[in-house]
């Protein structure tokens, strides 16, 4: 609870994050199929934001911009209500 209040008045300090990952890659071509980009990064645990990483001087370094990718809009039909099935007697 008072994680939570402190991150909200003075936002996240990205002192847990993972361990620094690089997408694998062929000839500069990304084949992991959910990546987004190139490069050695990490990610902070508790926010959620990617940070390029440095293995020369093992450092975080700027946040990597998120692609944020939209939704297609789809209309909604109302609901067709269906009526009981009534009991056929013969």
């Amino acid at each position: 609870m008072l994680h939570s209040l402190v991150n909200t008045l003075f936002g996240c300090a990205h002192s847990r994050t993972t361990f620094p990952m690089t997408p694998g890659s062929r000839n500069g071509v990304i084949t992991a199929k959910n990546a987004t980009h190139l490069g050695t990064y990490v990610v902070c645990l508790d926010c959620g934001k990617e940070f390029a990483y440095d293995w020369r001087i093992m450092r975080v370094g700027h946040p990597i911009a998120m692609q944020v990718t939209a939704a297609p809009v789809v209309a909604m039909q109302p609901a067709v209500q269906q009526q009981e099935a009534q009991p056929v007697y013969r």
